[in-house]
Formats: C-alpha cells, sequence, structure tokens
C-alpha cells in the first residue's frame, strides 16, 4: 500500500507508524466495510442494522458519486446479485463493474465530465417510481464530482466559487452551503429527483461529526442550510463570487428563489441513511496495530479541526508531555487523531493539510518519536502525495522550513528529506489520520 515503504522504515517506530496508517486505511476499503455492513437473506437486506423486504420492489437501483462510490458499487454487486438493476455512480477513482455503470469526474475543483455524471445520476434517480428501492452511495468528494450548476449558472461559476473557498481556509461545511445553493442536485434534491421511490443513502464520512447534509453536500438528505448561510459562508471568508452566483444568492435570501428541501418535506418520508464508515473507522484499526505491537494506545479525538499548523504544535507538545512526564500516556505510546485540519493559502508552493501538519510538528518533536499525517484517500491538497512521515530530525534548518511554510511548499520540503509518504489512490476516504509513535522513555 505505501510506496518504498522499506526506505521509509528508518527505525521501529518509523514501521509501527507505517503499519497503523496502512491497517486505517484498509479498514475504511469499500469492500470490507461493505462486507462487513450488509448482507442478504432470502428478501432481506440488511444495512447495518436495518431491515429492507426486497421482495416489496420491483427494482433495485445504485446511483450516487465520491472517491470511493465506484469501489462501494463494486462490492454491492456480488451481495445483491441478481437482484440489482443497474445504476450509474461518478468517481474520480474507477473500478470494473459488472451491473453499474461508472462515470469519471474530477475532484476538487468539478469538470465538465463530472456534469454530464451527474445529469445521469439524476436522470436514474428521476427513472425510479414507488416501487424502486434506490440505494444511494454518497462518498468524501461527492461534493465536486457531482457538479450539477443550478439554472442561470455556469460550470466556471461552480470552479471559481470552490477554489476560492478552499484557497481561504473555509471548512467543509462552509463550502458545501454555498455549494448546495448553486446546484440542481444538491442539499437534498436528488432525493427530489427520486421521488416517490424509497433512497436508502450509503455513506462513506470524510466531515467532522459525520453529518449526512454534509457528506457530499447531502443530496438525498434533508439540507438544514439557507441561501442566507451560504451568503454568511463567503463574507465570513472574504470570497467574491462570480456575478451569476452573487446574484443566485441575493435572490435566494431575498426569497426569489425556493430554498432546498428540509426535514419536514414529504419526500424523506421513505428515506434512511446509514454511515458505513468514518474517520473513527481508521482511527479503532490503527488502535488495534499498536496495541498488538504492545504500545498504550490514547486517541485524541476523531474529530480534530483547525489550521493544521497550529494543531500539529498541540499534538508535538502532547509527544514532549509524554516523554518527560508520562502524562497523558506512559510510553510506549501510540498517540491517534483524526479529523480535517485546513491550511489558508498564502503562498504558490506544492503541500497540503498533512505535509503542513507533519512540517510544523516536526521542528518540536522529541527525539524517538515518529509522527505520520495522511489523508486517507491517498492525496494530501496540492502535495501528490498521501501525505508525511517525520520524526526530530526531519527539521534541521529552522529558517528552511519557515520558508517552506510561509510559502505553503511543505511538500517540496519534505521531499527533500525523504519524509513523504505516498499510497495512491485508496479507494476509500475517510478523513485525516494523524499517528504519533511515542517510544520508551529511557
Amino acid at each position: 500500500m505505501i510506496d518504498d515503504r522499506d526506505d521509509l522504515t528508518r527505525t521501529p517506530a518509523h514501521d509501527l507508524a507505517l503499519s497503523c496508517v496502512e491497517a486505517g486505511i484498509d479498514a475504511a476499503r469499500p469492500e470490507r466495510v461493505v462486507r462487513d455492513s450488509l448482507t442478504v437473506d432470502g428478501d432481506q437486506l440488511r444495512v447495518a442494522g436495518d431491515v429492507i423486504d426486497l421482495g416489496a420492489f420491483e427494482r433495485v437501483v445504485v446511483i450516487g458519486g465520491g472517491k470511493a462510490a465506484a469501489g462501494v458499487a463494486a462490492a454491492l454487486e456480488p451481495i445483491l446479485d441478481d437482484r440489482l438493476d443497474g445504476g450509474v455512480v461518478v468517481t474520480d477513482d474507477p473500478v470494473e463493474t459488472e451491473r453499474v455503470t461508472v462515470r469519471e469526474g474530477d475532484h476538487p475543483v468539478p469538470s465538465e465530465r463530472g456534469v454530464e455524471g451527474a445529469r445521469a445520476v439524476r436522470a436514474a434517480a428521476a427513472d425510479a417510481d414507488a416501487d424502486a428501492l434506490v440505494l444511494a452511495v454518497l462518498t468524501g468528494g461527492g461534493s465536486a464530482l457531482l457538479p450539477a450548476p443550478a439554472d442561470g449558472l455556469a460550470l466556471s461559476d461552480l470552479q471559481e466559487v470552490t477554489e476560492s473557498l478552499l484557497s481561504a481556509g473555509a471548512p467543509i461545511e462552509a463550502v458545501n452551503a454555498v455549494r448546495k445553493h448553486c446546484s440542481a442536485i444538491k442539499g437534498g434534491q436528488l432525493a427530489r429527483a427520486a421521488a416517490p421511490a424509497t433512497v436508502i443513502s450509503l455513506l462513506f464520512s470524510d466531515v467532522v461529526g459525520d453529518d449526512p447534509s454534509v457528506i457530499a453536500s447531502g443530496p438525498t438528505v434533508p439540507d438544514p442550510t439557507t441561501f442566507a448561510d451560504a451568503r454568511r459562508a463567503l463574507d465570513d471568508y472574504g470570497v467574491t463570487p462570480p456575478t451569476a452566483v452573487d446574484e443566485r444568492i441575493e435572490r435566494g435570501v431575498a426569497g426569489g428563489i425556493a430554498e432546498t428541501p428540509d426535514a419536514d418535506d414529504p419526500i424523506f418520508e421513505h428515506g434512511r441513511t446509514h454511515v458505513l464508515a468514518n474517520g473513527r473507522t481508521a482511527i479503532d484499526a490503527a488502535r488495534t496495530v499498536a496495541a498488538d505491537a504492545g504500545f498504550t494506545p490514547l486517541v485524541l479525538a476523531a474529530g480534530i479541526e483547525g489550521e493544521a499548523r497550529e494543531v500539529a504544535r498541540t499534538h508535538a507538545a502532547v509527544a514532549r508531555e509524554s516523554c518527560e512526564s508520562g502524562d497523558p500516556v506512559d510510553p510506549p505510546a501510540v498517540v491517534l487523531s483524526g479529523g480535517e485540519t485546513t491550511v489558508t493559502v498564502d503562498g504558490d508552493g506544492r503541500g497540503g493539510p498533512n505535509c503542513e501538519f507533519g512540517l510544523s510538528a516536526a521542528r518540536s518533536l522529541p527525539p524517538g518519536t515518529v509522527l505520520a499525517a495522511v489523508d486517507t484517500d491517498g492525496r494530501d491538497g496540492k502535495s501528490g502525495t498521501a501525505g508525511a512521515l517525520v520524526d526530530a530530525d526531519t527539521v534541521v534548518d529552522d529558517a528552511a522550513a519557515d520558508r517552506a511554510l510561509a510559502d505553503n511548499d511543505t511538500a517540496t520540503f519534505l521531499d527533500e528529506r525523504n519524509a513523504l509518504l505516498r499510497t495512491g489512490a485508496t479507494g476509500t476516504n475517510v478523513n485525516d489520520l494523524h499517528v504519533l509513535v511515542v517510544p520508551g522513555r529511557e
């Protein structure tokens, strides 16, 4: 799974950090998650404890999008077998399927082929009727991979406003509030297209808190956000949107455009939602590996948020305190966390939140400790890597590290020091995973 693993395994602590990363990513892979979460016994489909009578439906179709969507669709096919009548999903990580059509899109900036894929997904939803069971597969990355510009908007409008919000360091909730109100599919509008079919949403969460309305911008669930929230997100992060976006949001705030469907809308009466995997899935697997290696695992939190470089310094402080006093955990220990840190982009370098996390932490890690910080989808921002693998020797020139952080060029800095961790696309996406290995005190 990890490229050049032998070269990266410089000490037993490095080896353990890499093993924890591998276990975390593997636990969140669609084939494993679907196998553990869904079973069919006769006409009964069991989804994480929910029982669905397949005999009550004439058709079963799969629709959706996201980085892991094709993998989930492929894993569903052998479980449903000939009960599955087809469907379509959009992804940037295609895999071979037999019944479900896989369309390719692009992430993080939506593309024209994503628009075509979203149209195909919406058409499949609209083709469903009251006798159909729609399994909506929605995973991290679905917001960008299912672009469906609302009336009066062009794809370029969505691209520009998305790029601006991401560059401003806006969290996914803020980005998605704008996306939903510029879309014909997000914020419950795919469920509206599928009504009166029964829609069962199968989610892989890449958002802190696992809010279904945020995952892939909630195409099949009620939308609690409003045009006013979209306006606030743009204002809070100092983003001046394209004129067409600005005018649409202003009309919506004034009541000239109908809001996205909320929880009181009858289209959701037959809908059910299941989060099949999230950041905790990866953390729990990494914790097991740490314990099996004789290290005490400590989970700081599965929902870490904030500026990557600031959060990283806190993790380094935990490592120092552990080495010096045995608090909050006595070494040998593995400190674990997950979540979604962000980067405010001021420079034009190559990097991502986990690369920035790693470089920032490396400046003050105690000797012997090792930190791995990765995006579980294998793509950390614009770094071209999954993230970083650092230790106390990664930074020997503080001034050079300062320059790399100032220019958001952390991947270049780490690459020169053999401190990048590469996996390629992993086929899943459940947030970031941070693994801090603190060997025993001498």
